[in-house]
């Protein structure tokens, strides 16, 4: 009887191996896989699958709950780099020469930026001021700060801007960035500066 279960048990033991073989042979790339069996098997692979490398799951992040925190971060993202943007264009003025409203060579690539950014943002308006050095009158330096953020105004608007979207506003020399009373603050002085409101 032991004999028999012995010799029973190399039959099995051959078989095996002989199937093991075949599976073997035929898995060696001896044949190219057809791209309906690709498909499948690139089917098989789910979302899930994808985010468990990254140390996430059905259990502990539901389907709703991961779109739900990927919406959150792109918003957070997106005010974060629209903050940042009107941070910048706030910390930026434009200058002019003295007694002049000419929009200078040097401010325009500024200005096409944040025309390319009004642009994008629709929903903010904004308000350019108009300021003059301490030379002149009061009147006079009123007036040529709106000559000011007019000309700048129109550049914009140039460039594409909707009108409606920009207000204008002279302070003459009421705001100096500079209070000194030389030409490196006057040259300061002479400006346009920028305000991004919703």
């Amino acid at each position: 009887m032991k004999k028999v279960l012995i010799g029973f048990c190399i039959i099995f033991l051959l078989v095996a191996c002989a199937t093991k073989k075949e599976n073997i042979k035929k898995n060696a790339g001896l044949s190219q896989p057809t791209s309906n069996q690709v498909e499948t098997e690139v089917k098989k692979t789910t979302k899930w699958d994808k985010e468990g490398e990254k140390g996430l799951n059905k259990e502990n992040i539901g389907e709703e709950g991961l779109s739900e925190k990927s919406v959150k971060e792109n918003s957070i993202m997106e005010t974060k780099s629209v903050k940042d943007a009107i941070a910048e264009f706030s910390s930026h003025n434009i200058h002019f020469d003295y007694d002049d409203y000419k929009i200078k060579a040097e401010d325009i690539p500024y200005l096409e930026s944040l025309a390319q950014w009004l642009e994008k943002h629709p929903s903010y308006k904004l308000t350019i001021e108009g300021h003059c050095d301490e030379r002149g009158s009061d009147l006079y330096n009123l007036a040529l700060g709106e000559k000011r953020a007019n000309a700048t105004k129109d550049f914009l608007v140039s460039l594409g801007v909707d009108a409606n979207r920009i207000d204008c506003i002279s302070y003459g020399e009421e705001k100096p960035l500079d209070p000194r009373h030389n030409e490196a603050a006057w040259a300061k002085n002479r400006r346009c500066h920028f305000d991004l409101t919703k």
